[in-house]
């Protein structure tokens, strides 16, 4: 589904990405892991058209989307739940998934959509006439997340959804995410709890100063001395 190859981002001076490849096939699960400051969130931010990559090429659906806006990725299938959740404070739950639904016109599915979201999310259900910069922090990532869903996406990129969550949301976050890779959503997924990311990923890749150093099934990257010492403090 996501084929990246020689992937270069720069911004403000720095190189960021200095030339990676990494693929991820529909339905898969896949997760990259590091250090802060290894080039992740940059990775991210380029898939879904944030960053223009300064070289490489990024394949998505057999098409070629390197350098592509944005909003024109979300209405071909790809999202980002973006690091810090973004969800927008003076605006009612309800009113942020809405927005999720933005670039849509199928108003009958849109209302399936709320239904999907409420389901995995009873909290937001109980609150969707809040406001969302009232949320705590579990239930503002929640709503990053159903927002991301209402625009249907078949590949989500999720950027930090456990950050400065309590041990019990972390949990609930990571159960959410393997009922969303049920229903056929491909993931990839940025994540600092390494271990909970490789516990519940196929696949892996370990990022270090702006390129993969590892890439391997998950299992065998949650055995891997290095990683092991490097990222699970064992």
């Amino acid at each position: 589904m996501l084929e990246v190859k020689g992937l270069k981002v720069s911004y403000g001076g720095i190189n960021a990405v200095k030339g990676i490849d990494l693929e991820v096939r529909a339905k898969e699960m896949v997760t990259l892991i590091g250090a802060n400051g290894a080039g992740k969130t940059t990775t991210l931010k380029a898939l879904a058209g944030l960053l223009k990559p300064a070289e490489g090429r990024v394949h998505y659906n057999g098409r070629d989307i390197t350098g592509r806006p944005a909003f024109e990725l979300v209405r071909q299938g790809l999202a980002l739940v973006p690091e810090g959740r973004g969800v927008f404070a003076r605006l009612t739950v309800k009113e942020n998934l809405e927005m999720g639904a933005y670039s849509r016109g199928d108003r009958a599915r849109i209302a399936t959509d709320f239904d999907r979201v409420y389901a995995l999310f009873p909290r937001l259900a109980e609150r969707r006439r809040q406001m969302g910069g009232t949320l705590s922090g579990g239930e503002q990532q929640m709503l990053a997340i159903g927002r991301a869903l209402m625009s249907r996406p078949n590949l989500l990129l999720l950027d930090e959804p456990s950050m400065g969550l309590a041990p019990l949301m972390v949990r609930r976050i990571f159960e959410t995410v393997r009922a969303i890779a049920a229903e056929g959503v491909t993931l990839l997924l940025v994540e600092q709890n390494a271990k909970a990311a490789l516990e519940t990923c196929h696949r892996g890749y370990v990022m270090e100063s702006g390129l993969i150093a590892l890439a391997d099934t998950a299992p065998e990257l949650l055995n891997n001395p290095r990683v092991r010492q490097a990222y699970l403090g064992e």
